[in-house]
């Protein structure tokens, strides 16, 4: 959203090399930003970084635990020496999952094999994390400066963005959405581009690649980034219509590069995921739910260092849930962007950011009005009408958020360098009797506008990010596969069997690496004529069965193991769905259509799971620590 600072021009565009130039000392400026938003990233994850193999960010362990198995199959796939395949029966066997319809992360997992193979990868979720809080705050800190923003207001405009309540609740669990740090570079590209600042080769190039690796880490925030820089682009056109028709060739032809570059990188994980195996339609989400509470821009949650117990509770009601809290900005901010959009829209960069906060502030609170808690569905806003369209019905509006947070930052930043010399001609004015001409030279200028910004962003800054322990391996997991000694294409029935709403034997099979196959799982995948679901078809009723069989045969585990089982899991609790009994030849039926080589339960011999189980399958193979494990005979295979 920085990009915008330069209008596209009639004139002849500079030239490409002296257009890319950095500022003067510019590289060790990058480099100071860099250590102070690498030290408010560990602020900010200081409790992870005290245990980070085994500690999580609290509020979202479901999330957590499918991305952590995602990096350790990244992880895994390399080690041997190939690219993860794009279809896999590592989780969901025998039917398997499209990973490219999941949050596969490709790029991230690849580049954090190293760290997930020695250190775990909820360890290489952390140090994702830290590198999502500075490096977004870095990139924006860079577009701002290479479009000749101050250092002081870029410094800050990097940290609002960076360290943005968007950002900041992303981090529970949704480690793909935090790490925002290509977005300002896409759209610094593309409107270096636009504004002739770069030829189409090299611009294509150069957002072709940047593209690509967003499409390799999130394929949402792409699409968000893309709007955004649609509407950038709409408000230089309309600025400057005599510039539109010298930009479209060059545009046109930078866009083409860029896709060819695309298409060349990913083209062919494309096509697996929209026409190849496991191809899914939809969102798995209900339409227009998760989107901003108009209430919420001014109410903090208990994430933010400033808050009260009032909006903390109101916060905590919001229908999404903190980790789709994003909307945050805080009455002294807003009330500066207004004034600052007010003040500077003669001022084409201003103009441009403060259109697209706006814009994408509203698509965030999605098609009808949400206040308060309460819906209105009568107040149709115009997301309305967009949700609908091919490709956009996927994305959550509350994540436009995001990207919001980044036209406010810039916004902010263009106010800061207009109101300095406002500032200093008023001081140099007023008598001298006051003592403000002495605020009028030097730095002081410079000091006193910072002020007042900063004071105007306090209410957003974060407080250290809660934590919660990961559920542990059971004892005798790993000892239990390694004495089953199964063939590496084996596929395991683990019980409890994994869900969406239960997600710890998937953090088991990410922190061992075993099994290598197993049935159930955490994913989206086709349901009922193609359309995309979590869970995909959902669990059998066998599956549904033996998970509430565990429920009551956790005695004599470790409290931790059982903690993670979904609320309403348990009989009396709130939401509780009684679970119908299988007969034993519908059960062995399900076994065979899971074509598993082997069943291992984290449950002790004697309990009623146990005793099932032996019943069923006759006397266990392996009885080790907290787990039990049979192999399947050939018949059931």
């Amino acid at each position: 959203m920085a990009a915008a600072t330069t209008a596209i021009r009639s004139q002849e565009p500079p030239a490409a090399g002296r257009a890319s130039a950095p500022p003067s000392g510019d590289r060790r400026a990058v480099a100071l930003a860099a250590v102070y938003y690498l030290l408010g990233a560990l602020a900010v994850t200081l409790w992870l970084w005290r245990d980070p193999a085994t500690r999580t960010v609290l509020g979202n362990p479901n999330d957590a635990d499918q991305l952590a198995w995602f990096l350790r199959y990244d992880a895994a796939a390399i080690a041997h020496g190939h690219l993860p395949a794009l279809v896999t029966t590592a989780m969901n066997a025998p039917q398997g999952v499209s990973v490219m319809w999941n949050t596969f992360m490709l790029l991230p997992g690849a580049l954090l094999t190293p760290v997930t193979l020695l250190l775990g990868p909820q360890t290489a979720l952390t140090v994702f994390m830290t590198a999502g809080f500075a490096g977004s705050a870095l990139a924006m800190f860079f577009v701002l400066r290479r479009w000749d923003v101050s250092g002081p207001a870029a410094v800050l405009g990097g940290a609002v963005y960076g360290f943005s309540p968007a950002v900041l609740h992303s981090a529970i669990g949704h480690y793909d959405l935090q790490f925002a740090v290509l977005p300002p570079l896409i759209i610094h590209v593309g409107l270096r581009l636009a504004t002739g600042r770069t030829s189409a080769v090299r611009g294509g190039l150069g957002l072709g690649l940047l593209v690509t690796a967003q499409l390799f880490i999130t394929e949402e925030i792409l699409a968000v980034t893309a709007i955004a820089g649609a509407v950038l682009v709409a408000v230089l056109a309309a600025s400057r219509p005599r510039a539109v028709p010298g930009a479209v060739r060059r545009v046109a032809a930078g866009l083409v590069v860029a896709a060819g570059v695309t298409a060349v990188i990913a083209g062919y994980p494309l096509w697996v995921q929209f026409f190849g195996p496991l191809r899914q339609h939809g969102s798995p989400f209900m339409l227009d739910y998760f989107k901003s509470d108009l209430s919420s821009f001014v109410v903090p949650s208990s994430y933010q260092l400033v808050h009260t117990a009032g909006s903390v509770a109101a916060a905590a009601r919001y229908q999404g849930q903190l980790p789709e809290y994003l909307g945050y900005l805080g009455w002294p901010l807003l009330v500066v962007l207004v004034l600052a959009a007010i003040a500077c829209w003669r001022r084409l960069p201003a103009r441009a950011a403060a259109v697209a906060c706006l814009v994408l502030g509203v698509f965030s609170l999605g098609g009808t009005l949400l206040f308060g808690g309460h819906h209105h569905p009568a107040i149709k806003l115009p997301w309305y009408w967009l949700q609908g369209l091919p490709l956009l019905e996927s994305a959550l509006p509350d994540r436009f958020s995001l990207v919001a947070d980044g036209a406010a930052a810039a916004l902010l930043a263009f106010a800061v360098d207009a109101a300095v010399p406002v500032f200093a001609a008023f001081a140099a004015q007023c008598p001298r009797r006051l003592g403000l001409p002495w605020l009028a030279v030097g730095w002081r200028p410079v000091a006193v506008v910072m002020a007042a910004a900063v004071l105007a962003v306090l209410p957003i800054v974060p407080k250290p990010l809660p934590v919660a322990a990961a559920t542990p391996v059971p004892a005798g997991w790993s000892a239990a596969f390694a004495a089953l000694r199964l063939p590496p294409t084996a596929s395991v029935l683990v019980v409890p069997v994994p869900m969406s709403t239960f997600t710890e034997p998937l953090r088991w099979q990410a922190d061992t690496g075993e099994p290598r196959s197993l049935v159930g799982g955490y994913f989206m995948g086709p349901g009922p004529h193609g359309r995309d679901y979590i869970d995909g078809n959902g669990t059998p009723p066998a599956g549904l069965y033996l998970n509430a069989m565990w429920i009551f045969s956790t005695d004599g585990l470790p409290r931790a193991l059982a903690a993670g089982a979904p609320p309403d899991a348990h009989p009396g609790r709130a939401g509780y769905v009684q679970v119908r009994s299988v007969t034993n030849t519908r059960m062995l039926e399900q076994i065979r259509a899971w074509r598993v080589s082997a069943v291992v339960a984290v449950a002790k011999p004697g309990t009623r799971l146990g005793r099932y189980l032996t019943d069923l399958l006759g006397p266990p193979a392996v009885v080790t620590g907290g787990v039990t494990a049979w192999r399947t005979p050939p018949s059931l295979r």
